[in-house]
């Protein structure tokens, strides 16, 4: 056994979304010998994001991150960077930073440090709760308003409206009810799928990009 197999260890991760409560979280396998660049796709499937705005890591008091042109430069390349290499110690937290308009910050904290299972793919994901908000949804205060304005009493008043507009042609309401649909589920996570993905993501299969989520316009 190579030497760099045998220090191969797997981090159980935290993932806290921040200044939302109820909290929106997950709790994830992921392998020593990960790169920075793969975690970061790791936490966008776990958190159903698109990769679609900017992100960096805060590590140490250092900047790590996937450039992009007309975005931030990175000193380090992230593909080149193994988790293993940030020596990270037990109960030690991070951030992670993703769309800087909506500024979404992510608490990761380093739970445990487990020995490999080789009947396991890794990433996996063990833990969760509550959807991500939607790509749209510009920050938090937004995110908890239109929580706020799309309650259960809500969309049932506006479906019976929909329900009675007799010239209501096929289509007219598609993307409203993607909306509703959203906020019905918002509280539940679907670790099921999140694994799927994870597991695509793993094999190399381009698949993984296929978010399985309700599409919001």
């Amino acid at each position: 056994m190579k030497k760099e197999e045998a220090a191969r260890v797997v981090y159980q991760f935290h993932i806290l979304l921040s200044k939302i409560s109820p909290a929106i979280w997950r709790r994830v396998l992921v392998p020593s010998d990960q790169s920075l660049a793969n975690f970061h796709d790791t936490i966008q499937i776990l958190m159903g994001w698109d990769d679609i705005h900017l992100h960096r890591f805060l590590i140490h008091g250092k900047a790590y991150g996937i450039a992009r042109d007309g975005g931030l430069w990175f000193s380090d390349n992230p593909k080149q960077i193994r988790l293993s290499d940030l020596h990270l110690r037990i109960k030690e937290r991070f951030l992670y930073e993703y769309d800087f308009e909506a500024f979404w910050q992510h608490q990761i904290r380093l739970e445990h440090i487990l020995p490999v299972d080789s009947t396991k793919m890794y990433p996996v994901c063990i833990g969760g709760a509550r959807q991500a908000p939607p790509e749209w949804c510009n920050g938090t205060l937004a995110y908890l308003e239109q929580k706020q304005y799309f309650s259960v009493g809500h969309i049932e008043r506006r479906l019976l409206e929909i329900i009675e507009d007799e010239e209501a042609r096929v289509g007219d309401y598609q993307e409203e009810a993607a909306t509703m649909l959203f906020w019905l589920q918002a509280e539940t996570f679907d670790r099921s799928a999140a694994n799927r993905r994870l597991a695509l993501f793993a094999a190399g299969d381009k698949r993984w990009r296929e978010t399985e989520k309700v599409k919001i316009h």
